[in-house]
């Protein structure tokens, strides 16, 4: 039967994601980038939506909860995930009410308003409209379509932000940094500093990749940070994921730095886009934090003393808001404490528990 073969080929589409992520996060895997995954997420949605069985948006809102809490739960340090489940549900919520509007008269709509407040959450979504699933598709489509331009939007406001002979600071490697200052280097010539974020080392990386861009990069030790931050005009850095509070969960290292800058005085920008703005909040301890193993900082033929001490080796740094000065993402600049209210434009208040 045919529709038997779709579910399957679905079912078997949906594991093998589930597979990939949990390969990227255990670290056995290629290195995936978080554009790449919210991509990923984003499209194996659409191909839910289209193949799945539903006949009302609270059917497939539960269907699409029911993969998304999967898909956390496969990777829970990779929050662009959940960011997508979150954003189609809100499509699905948006492309409903829109529907239904077209439907209702003015005096049914008064009446409607009315009532609203009584009705529950389930029940608000399941009258059925045969387009719904064509304008679900269409709109993720765009959001697709966003999703492939994130980088490039952020890197035009480059000029606005660098200018000739500033001397930059980054840490890591953050391909939306690196198109930043590349972007930025076709017109002013500055000088980028390049921490080297160890056990890591994905600086090096960075530096590489920058000066065969003719940008000239000087790479130092974590250690060297603070000395050298008197010399800095401006730090721009990348992040994994922008919290609730306007706070960072970035790579280990990052605080060090954010800390020097508010020291020295200095502008400290974060590029991130949108797809990284999370619900979640810096004290929700078991998903914030990831750990792996210590074997670049103390080698395990060490056998004496590793007998005697615990090593831990965390992936990434909380960085609180108030030692942020800006955030560049797709759409424009914002303050930290903007955060909230683009929040509450991506995403519904009820879908940020999944």
């Amino acid at each position: 039967m045919p529709g038997a073969d779709k579910e399957t080929e679905l079912s078997e589409r949906v594991e093998a994601f589930l597979s990939e992520l949990k390969r990227g996060g255990s670290g056995c895997g290629p290195p995936r980038g978080s554009g790449e995954t919210a991509r990923e997420t984003a499209a194996l949605l659409r191909r839910i939506t289209a193949q799945a069985r539903w006949s009302s948006a609270g059917d497939l809102m539960e269907i699409i909860r029911k993969e998304g809490r999967r898909m956390t739960a496969a990777q829970p340090s990779e929050t662009t995930v959940g960011n997508m489940v979150r954003r189609v549900l809100k499509i699905i919520r948006e492309e409903y009410a829109r529907g239904k509007r077209m439907l209702l008269t003015p005096l049914q709509m008064s009446n409607r308003l009315r009532c609203v407040t009584h009705a529950s959450a389930r029940s608000e979504y399941e009258q059925q409209f045969p387009p719904l699933k064509a304008n679900v598709i269409e709109a993720i489509n765009e959001l697709l379509t966003e999703l492939e331009g994130t980088t490039d939007n952020i890197a035009m406001q480059a000029l606005e932000h660098i200018h000739s002979n500033e001397v930059i600071m980054t840490i890591g490697r953050s391909r939306t940094v690196e198109a930043f200052l590349k972007d930025a280097a076709r017109k002013r010539k500055f000088h980028v500093i390049v921490a080297e974020c160890a056990p890591f080392c994905q600086g090096h990386e960075m530096a590489a990749s920058l000066s065969e861009a003719d940008i000239e990069t000087t790479v130092i030790t974590d250690a060297a940070i603070f000395a050298v931050m008197s010399r800095v005009n401006k730090v721009i850095i990348g992040t994994q994921t922008v919290l609730a509070n306007g706070g960072l969960r970035a790579v280990n290292g990052t605080h060090t730095l954010a800390l020097a800058a508010k020291h020295h005085s200095t502008p400290l920008i974060v590029c991130a886009p949108m797809f990284k703005l999370s619900p979640q909040f810096p004290n929700e301890e078991d998903t914030f934090h990831k750990f792996v193993s210590p074997q670049e900082v103390l080698s395990f033929t060490e056998g004496e003393i590793l007998s005697k001490v615990n090593v831990h080796c965390p992936v990434f740094d909380y960085v609180p808001p108030e030692l942020i000065t800006l955030f560049i993402s797709n759409i424009g600049g914002n303050a930290p404490s903007y955060i909230y209210r683009l929040m509450s434009e991506l995403y519904h208040p009820e879908d940020h528990e999944l």
